[in-house]
């Protein structure tokens, strides 16, 4: 898989993709990530990326022709299956989405700054946006940041254990149930019995029931979905 992400601060993004899971995807050649600093398409002596909104109000925007001529420079260069806009009225992300997109093979991303994009950009370029949350970031880095994550881990060979993923929260609308490991009594307190017993039926059954459990305690609204 292939993800360029689109931003005008290209510098963020250096550290999340450098270590850990995301570095040795990388490695492996199961994920390209590359960031496209948005001031290489600014305009005049000052490399221009963003103006003042037609209609007065405060913030600055996102003008049409940096970001324009960036995403067409790079769709001249393969097709991508997704151009995703980081924006706080997206759509909420989550793990179905996480799925979905983990089985695309190029995906553009772009960061939003300020008080957003020039509307005329998303009407023509975007097809996907995405909001990780009821809040509002400085910028869509780190939200780029958490979708190249939450992506990449997906994605076939990155992760030691191939089963590791499906056992996740909200893999099949549960949070994980509890998880332990030595000693298995530490101060006096004891980890499960039913861990101990080597019986990988009582087990699974086990592990469901508390996903179960702690999710009808903390998520209740994922046991709503119809």
């Amino acid at each position: 898989m292939r993800i360029d992400i689109i931003t005008v601060l290209p510098e963020l993004l250096q550290s999340p993709f450098e270590h850990s899971i995301m570095k040795r995807a990388q490695q492996k050649g199961l994920l390209e990530v590359h960031t496209h600093h948005l001031r290489d398409f600014g305009l005049g002596k000052h490399r221009q990326v963003d103006d003042y909104q037609y209609g007065g109000g405060a913030g600055l925007v996102m003008m049409c022709e940096p970001i324009i001529k960036c995403i067409e420079a790079l769709q001249k260069e393969r097709s991508y299956d997704e151009v995703i806009y980081l924006t706080p009225d997206g759509k909420t992300y989550n793990q179905g989405i996480a799925n979905q997109l983990s089985l695309k093979k190029n995906l553009l991303f772009l960061c939003g700054h300020y008080k957003g994009i020039d509307e005329r950009i998303r009407e023509h370029f975007i097809t996907l946006e995405i909001s990780v949350g009821d809040f509002v970031l400085s910028g869509g880095e780190l939200a780029a940041a958490i979708l190249v994550d939450s992506i990449g881990r997906l994605l076939p060979g990155v992760l030691n254990d191939e089963t590791s993923a499906l056992f996740d929260s909200f893999q099949d609308d549960l949070l994980a149930p509890p998880v332990y490991t030595r000693p298995s009594d530490y101060r006096g307190w004891k980890v499960p019995d039913i861990l101990l017993s080597g019986n990988d039926g009582a087990i699974e059954e086990w592990r469901m029931n508390e996903a179960l459990k702690r999710t009808k305690e903390r998520r209740p609204d994922l046991l709503d979905k119809e």
